[in-house]
């Protein structure tokens, strides 16, 4: 049998976001040492809390603080903790309905082992010992078998607020083409660009998934198209990717190859960005060592006939 091809993908950006007066209010309690919660019309505790009632939609704002000791509703026991989670050692996850609260908070609870967790088990918060106004200013719960501790009573109102955060956001998984994508990245190899052909409606895939779009049936006749191809629409980017030596401003593009009836999106370079249009012929530029085309420049042909590719946009 055939090797079968996968590549280990990384999907990883920095989110940013405003904040609201209640995920305000809570973000800077926690770089306090504060726990707030948010009151709901019909008198119960959001914790964390939400800017609108879940069950009337109701805009809330009635902040109200809580204990830093509660109750384990539920838990999991985490074996392997990953990059990035509270704690390195294996840990539980749980769920906890801090005193004065009445819904559940989840975290990390420092534990030594499984068969030291259970429901109903008591805890309390274990503060971070540098705190930004995040999540992870709690660092964790740890077992607690005192006395409920008395919230503060504090109104929720500070003097230097957080208004906004940025969190990182980062996925990691293997991917693994299938038959059909597997034969078109092979023939990338050979610097050629291969669709796979509907049976019914006959039009030409590329990249091939496998299976008409439209028909839903399975594609296996090989069809070679291009090189040669027209831009159908395109973008002007101006900001610079992180791991991209590009230097921007710099055009991608939809390009529809000849022989294909779906457009493929490739860079466009040889040509300044301002001067890029719909219609432009373009042809594959390829570096030595590559699997794929490097990028896409003009052919020096005439434009193509908006009929041509109006049906490809």
């Amino acid at each position: 049998m055939p090797e079968v091809l996968k590549a280990p993908l990384v999907v990883e950006f920095p989110f940013t976001r405003s904040l609201g007066p209640v995920q305000s209010a809570f973000l800077t309690g926690l770089r306090e040492r504060v726990l707030l919660g948010v009151r709901t019309t019909d008198g119960r505790t959001l914790v964390p809390p939400v800017e609108y009632d879940p069950v009337t939609a109701d805009e809330l704002r009635d902040l109200v603080e809580v204990a830093p000791t509660g109750t384990v509703t539920t838990w999991a026991w985490n074996h392997e903790p990953r990059r990035g989670q509270p704690l390195a050692t294996p840990f539980a996850w749980v769920l906890v309905r801090l005193d004065g609260a009445d819904t559940a908070l989840l975290h990390a609870l420092d534990a030594p082992g499984p068969d030291t967790v259970r429901s109903g088990m008591r805890v309390r918060v274990r503060w971070a010992e540098n705190r930004t106004g995040a999540i992870t200013d709690i660092a964790c719960f740890e077992p607690y078998d005192g006395d409920p501790a008395p919230p503060a009573g504090h109104t929720g109102e500070f003097e230097d607020p957080i208004t906004g955060i940025v969190a990182p956001a980062r996925l990691d998984y293997t991917y693994s083409p299938g038959r059909a994508q597997s034969a078109y990245i092979e023939a990338l190899s050979e610097r050629r660009v291969v669709g796979e052909r509907c049976p019914s409606c006959r039009k030409v895939y590329v990249p091939p998934r496998g299976a008409c779009p439209t028909c839903g049936l399975a594609t296996y006749e090989q069809v070679e198209v291009g090189p040669r191809g027209t831009v159908t629409t395109y973008c002007i980017v101006n900001i610079k990717a992180r791991n991209l030596d590009i230097e921007v401003p710099y055009v991608y593009a939809h390009i529809a190859l000849d022989g294909a009836d779906l457009a493929l999106h490739a860079r466009i370079g040889g040509i300044p960005y301002d001067r890029v249009r719909m219609g432009l012929r373009v042809e594959p530029v390829w570096t030595e060592g590559a699997r794929h085309p490097d990028h896409y420049r003009p052919t020096g042909e005439p434009d193509a006939d908006y009929d041509t590719y109006k049906e490809l946009l």
